[in-house]
């Protein structure tokens, strides 16, 4: 375990001057982990070679991982709701696998055969509703599988109608599983590529409504790689180009009207390309937290300015357990920041 403290030459807030953190290594593993969800005082992760488990994050030496599949699937998503887990391996043959949270008990309840299957990013919003989302094939719509029952019947809708049509070249990342968000009865899809835009729907409704953003796009591996909303109105989007990761141009922007329009912040004034970005609980939506495979950086006023705060290397996804424990996942491992 390693302390760290922040510290600034800028007029920043005291929290960036004050507060210190400690940073504890809770799980090391060959694996890179894409995913992880928070329960039972555990981080649950999915990642690589079909492995799926658990580490307790009081108490390290608690831990369990399987193997949910003989076939060496790769999982960038994972879901909950009040029973069961949801993983999707990427490609296609893509099996959706449900774990039972108490037994870990496992089976595929759905199956996505489309040879061009890859799947992004995987929400529940409630018990019941859930939606993943999976690259576009020929009909240049995001393929969207969802669930109205709590997991145990998908449908998949390979050629969405009610979806709009994207843009040649535009696409989804299968970064962080964080590139779909909900708030309420909302949900959002952030896209990337020659395109970098935001899809919204209320209600369940699969009445979808797109937006454009000024964010950085233009080539396949530039855009939106994750987004989070502190409430229906205030979101923000973090990426950049994951070939380029020092670029630091229009890779974070805000909205306040629920994703119809965008601002971009701290343009050339970030550490860079960003794979991850999650809202600090209890702080107004103003202190945010994001990752990027060469750091962790903090903002304290709504993503206008920003301070690279660790250079941990290659995580990709994080979580607050509650105000000042962040929980974090990449190749290898998982850790566990205390801020003080």
């Amino acid at each position: 375990m390693k302390k760290l403290v922040l510290f600034s030459l800028t007029m920043i807030s005291s929290f960036l001057l004050s507060q210190k953190f400690t940073i504890d290594t809770l799980l090391t593993d060959k694996i890179s982990i894409r995913a992880i969800q928070l329960w039972d005082g555990k981080v649950w992760y999915s990642g690589t070679d079909s492995k799926f488990g658990y580490v307790n994050i009081k108490d390290k030496s608690d831990k369990k991982q399987i193997k949910l599949s003989d076939k060496k699937l790769q999982f960038r998503t994972l879901a909950q709701n009040k029973k069961s887990f949801y993983a999707i391996n990427i490609e296609s043959p893509a099996y959706f696998f449900q774990v039972d949270k108490k037994t870990l008990d496992f089976k595929v309840v759905f199956n996505d055969n489309d040879p061009t299957a890859f799947y992004d990013a995987l929400k529940f919003t409630d018990n019941n509703f859930g939606l993943a989302f999976s690259d576009p094939s020929a009909n240049q719509r995001l393929n969207i599988s969802q669930t109205r029952n709590g997991g145990s019947k998908w449908i998949h809708c390979n050629d969405c109608k009610d979806f709009p049509y994207l843009e040649k070249g535009e696409a989804a990342f299968a970064a962080s599983n964080t590139n779909i968000a909900s708030f309420g009865n909302v949900i959002w899809i952030a896209t990337g590529g020659m395109k970098s835009r935001i899809y919204r729907m209320r209600y369940k409704d699969c009445n979808w409504k797109i937006f454009e953003t000024p964010f950085t796009q233009g080539t396949s591996s530039k855009g939106i790689y994750s987004i989070d909303f502190y409430s229906e109105t205030n979101g923000i989007a973090v990426g950049g180009d994951y070939t380029k990761q020092s670029d630091n141009i229009n890779n974070i922007a805000t909205t306040n009207d629920g994703g119809q329009t965008w601002k971009i912040q701290a343009s050339g004034q970030n550490a860079g390309y960003m794979t991850c970005v999650k809202f600090r609980p209890k702080t107004n939506g103003k202190e945010i937290v994001a990752v990027g495979d060469q750091h962790i950086s903090f903002s304290s006023d709504y993503g206008k300015t920003w301070t690279k705060i660790s250079d941990e290397k290659n995580l990709y996804a994080c979580e607050w357990l509650d105000k000042n424990t962040l929980i974090l996942a990449g190749k290898d491992k998982i850790i566990k920041l205390n801020f003080q």
